[in-house]
């Protein structure tokens, strides 16, 4: 019950993320610095604190995927940011979680994964509800929206290129995997702001935007993973995957209820299909996975 309860905490923050971010007056690639450079500090002091080590052979061993997934989470954060920009935080987020269709589609090619039947129809049901929302949950001030949606999309494909990655890096712990990862992305994200936006707008930050920023990096992305790797590593994969959906949940509350953001019902039903059809997917997948521990299939 305390893994369910620290994995839901987890999701939670993790939902809020578009909320803290629409009052950070910096740019999304200013955010995403903060946001891994803060978060990566506080996971830093975790490790200290319960007296785990960095492997320097693993970290060498692993050095090109790590590199790579250093690069997706940034770009992921950059444009997820962005997305929040431009949108609602529901559209935001439902073009965020395109992410593991695009993961079902690039694995048979990747993963040499086989393509099942059931996949296949939950891919179609998810392109059918992206359209929905697309062609009818956009209203006439819809230039703006479908720029946001776009950049959800854009960011859900460097979540997938960054799980399909992580597919590949062997023997290391999950915090410590997220802590050079964050680590990679501060370092990769330090260049790319300073040439295309320079540093002004952080020397010029304003007072309201300090506790938010500091929410973000410390909270959302510390806290948050902290909580995510605590409450995970006590649950099946089915759990996880049934619990993940929290997030979606309160981030769309978030956006109607708070932010009275509004949606349409085409949208919604557009959202549901492709909310709906990801998590038959990754509960069929789960299903299959833990049959095949037990031996009853081969």
């Amino acid at each position: 019950m305390k893994s369910k309860i620290l994995f839901i905490l987890s999701m939670i923050i993790f939902g809020t993320i578009g909320l803290v971010v629409r009052y950070i007056d910096l740019t999304a690639s200013e955010r995403a610095l903060f946001s891994s450079f803060l978060g990566c500090l506080f996971l830093l002091i975790i490790l200290v604190i319960t007296k785990k080590k960095l492997s320097w052979s693993l970290m060498k061993a692993n050095a090109l995927c790590l590199f790579i997934s250093g690069i997706a989470l940034g770009g992921n954060w950059i444009f997820l940011y962005q997305s929040y920009d431009h949108t609602t935080i529901a559209n935001a987020t439902i073009g965020y979680y395109f992410a593991p269709v695009f993961v079902m589609i690039l694995s048979p090619f990747i993963l040499r994964e086989k393509l099942s039947r059931k996949k296949f129809i939950c891919i179609a049901v998810a392109i059918i509800g992206m359209f929905l929302i697309i062609g009818k949950g956009i209203s006439t001030s819809a230039a703006d929206d479908l720029l946001g949606l776009f950049f959800g999309v854009i960011a859900a494909v460097f979540y997938a290129a960054l799980l399909l990655v992580n597919k590949f890096i062997k023997n290391m712990g999950r915090l410590e995997l997220t802590i050079i990862q964050l680590g990679i992305t501060t370092f990769m994200l330090m260049p790319y702001v300073f040439l295309t936006e320079g540093f002004n707008n952080i020397l010029k930050i304003t007072g309201s935007s300090i506790p938010f920023i500091l929410m973000l990096g410390i909270i959302n992305t510390g806290i948050g993973f902290w909580l995510f790797f605590a409450g995970m590593e006590k649950l099946s994969g089915q759990s996880i995957a049934m619990l993940s959906y929290v997030d979606p949940f309160v981030a769309i509350i978030i956006s109607a209820i708070i932010l009275q953001e509004q949606m349409t019902i085409i949208q919604v039903i557009g959202g549901g299909l492709l909310l709906g059809s990801t998590f038959v997917s990754e509960a069929k997948f789960i299903g299959v996975f833990k049959r095949r521990e037990k031996g009853l299939l081969r």
